[in-house]
C-alpha cells in the first residue's frame, strides 16, 4: 500500500462497526450455543452421529465467541509490547474456532450425504464413535495448523500494537493466502454444496418427502445457509486483499473500499455461531421426535420405491 492512501476514515467506522456487529453476536451467540451444549449433553442425552457433530460445532462456536470481548477492546486500545505472547493465542483461538466450524459443518454434510445417498453402506461408514474420532481430528487438525502458523505471523515489537491486526507480510504470502483459500474455503465449500445438493436430490427422488425427510431438508438447508452466508464474502474479501497487497489492485479509492468490505466481512462471518443455532434446532426436534436415524427411515423409503418399481 502506498502512503498517501489514508485508511483513517474506514478505521475510524470500524471502531463503531465493530461494537454494533460483535455486542448483539457475542451476546446471542454465547446464549444460544450454551443453551444447545445443555440440549445435548443433559436434555436429550441421546449421543447420534448428528448430536455429537452439532456439539463439537457448538463447542468450535464458544471458541470462536471467547476472544471477542478481547478483540472488540483491541479495536480502540493499543496493547502494550508484553501482551503479544496473549494476543497470539487469542487470534489462534479466533481462527480455529472459524476453520474449526467450517471442517465441522463439511463433515455433518459429509455425514448425511453417506447416510441418505448410500444407506446400504452407511453401517459401515458411520457410528457415534466414528463421529466422534471424525470430530476430535478436526480439532487435532485445526489446532496443530492454525496455532503455530498464527504464532508466526505476528513479529516481535518492542512497542505498543493492536491485537487483531497488523499481521506480518508473511500473512499476504502467495502460498499462505492459496492455502488458505483452497483448504480452508475451497474444498469444504464444494464438498458441503455437493453432498447438500446430492442428498436433498436423492430425498425427493425417493417420492412424497414424509415429515422425516422434510425435517431433514431443513437440516441440510440451515445447514448450508450457516456455511456459505459468513464465509463466502469474508473469503471473498481476503482474495481482493492479497491482490492489494501484490499490487495488482492499486487505485486508492478501491483500497479503501476493499479494507472496509474486508473488515465488515469478518465482523458479519462471525454470525455463524447464531446461524448454526437453526442446525441446533433441527437436531434437536430430529432426536426428540423419533427412535429412528434418519438413515433408517430414509432406508425404508427406498425399499418402498424400488419394490414398487420392480411391480
Amino acid at each position: 500500500m502506498t502512503s498517501n492512501c489514508s485508511f483513517e476514515n474506514v478505521d475510524h467506522l470500524m471502531k463503531y462497526l465493530e461494537l454494533v456487529f460483535y455486542i448483539p453476536i457475542f451476546v446471542l451467540g454465547l446464549i444460544l450455543n450454551v443453551m444447545a451444549l445443555f440440549v445435548f449433553c443433559v436434555a436429550l442425552r441421546k449421543w447420534t452421529e448428528s448430536t455429537i457433530y452439532m456439539t463439537s460445532l457448538a463447542l468450535m462456536d464458544l471458541l470462536l465467541l471467547l476472544p471477542l470481548p478481547f478483540k472488540m477492546h483491541a479495536t480502540n486500545h493499543r496493547w502494550p509490547a508484553d501482551l503479544q505472547r496473549l494476543c497470539s493465542v487469542l487470534e489462534a483461538l479466533y481462527f480455529v474456532g472459524i476453520y474449526g466450524s467450517i471442517y465441522t459443518i463439511m463433515c455433518i454434510a459429509v455425514d448425511r450425504w453417506v447416510a441418505i445417498c448410500h444407506p446400504f453402506r452407511a453401517k459401515q461408514l458411520r457410528s457415534p464413535k466414528k463421529a466422534l474420532g471424525t470430530c476430535l481430528g478436526v480439532w487435532v487438525l485445526v489446532l496443530a495448523v492454525i496455532s503455530p502458523t498464527i504464532y508466526h505471523l505476528r513479529e516481535a515489537r518492542e512497542t505498543d500494537f493492536h491485537c487483531f491486526h497488523q499481521f506480518s507480510q508473511k500473512g499476504w504470502s502467495p502460498s499462505m493466502i492459496i492455502c488458505l483459500q483452497v483448504f480452508g474455503f475451497l474444498l469444504p465449500a464444494l464438498l458441503v454444496v455437493f453432498c447438500s445438493v446430492q442428498t436433498i436430490w436423492a430425498l425427493r427422488q425417493s417420492g412424497r418427502l414424509s415429515p422425516q425427510s422434510q425435517a431433514c431438508v431443513k437440516i441440510i438447508c440451515s445447514s448450508l445457509s450457516a456455511f456459505l452466508l459468513p464465509f463466502t464474502p469474508s473469503h471473498l474479501a481476503i482474495l481482493l486483499q492479497f491482490l492489494v497487497h501484490q499490487g495488482v489492485i492499486e487505485d486508492c479509492e478501491n483500497k479503501t473500499r476493499i479494507s472496509l468490505f474486508i473488515q465488515i466481512t469478518l465482523c458479519l462471518s462471525n454470525v455463524t455461531c447464531c446461524l448454526d443455532a437453526l442446525c441446533y434446532y433441527f437436531i434437536a426436534h430430529e432426536v426428540r421426535s423419533t427412535k429412528n436415524t434418519f438413515r433408517l427411515s430414509v432406508m425404508s423409503q427406498r425399499r418402498a420405491t424400488f419394490s414398487t418399481s420392480e411391480v
